[in-house]
């Protein structure tokens, strides 16, 4: 049997997909769900909040977060999740590229779950080699 891919889509992803700013986006998550696992870190789920609470948005787009995070496989920060942020950190610190906070965490968990994180964020190119990821926007 042939292992499911994981995509993790990363908060700019969520962001463009609920907001409605990516037809290509929401076209591949439509596409792509169908015959793989989509998901969020719990990390990007807490960004979301924080961005539904830091700044006021219309009922509708409220709702359409809402909806999603309903609608989508959260991953819990775990021990694997953990483990992999030490050791992702301590080589992009050796590579003079750090990430910020929390784009370290949701890549580190990426990597820990084996997933494709989703990203139209550039910061993560720099962990290539040993974080994987797609562009959908």
């Amino acid at each position: 049997m042939t292992p499911v891919t994981t995509y993790m889509l990363d908060t700019n992803t969520v962001s463009y997909i609920v907001r409605g700013q990516s037809a290509l986006a929401r076209r591949k998550l439509r596409q792509t769900s169908t015959r793989a696992r989509v998901c969020i870190s719990a990390i990007t789920e807490a960004e979301v909040q924080y961005g539904l609470t830091k700044r006021p948005v219309s009922k509708d787009i409220r709702y359409a977060i809402e909806q999603f995070l309903l609608n989508i496989d959260v991953l819990a920060w775990d021990y694997d999740a953990a483990k992999a942020y030490g050791s992702l950190r301590a080589q992009m610190e050796a590579k003079g590229k750090p990430l910020g906070n929390m784009d370290l965490l949701i890549a580190a968990h990426a990597v820990a779950a084996g997933a494709v994180l989703v990203t139209n964020d550039q910061a993560f190119s720099h962990a290539r080699g040993t974080l994987v990821t797609a562009n959908w926007v």
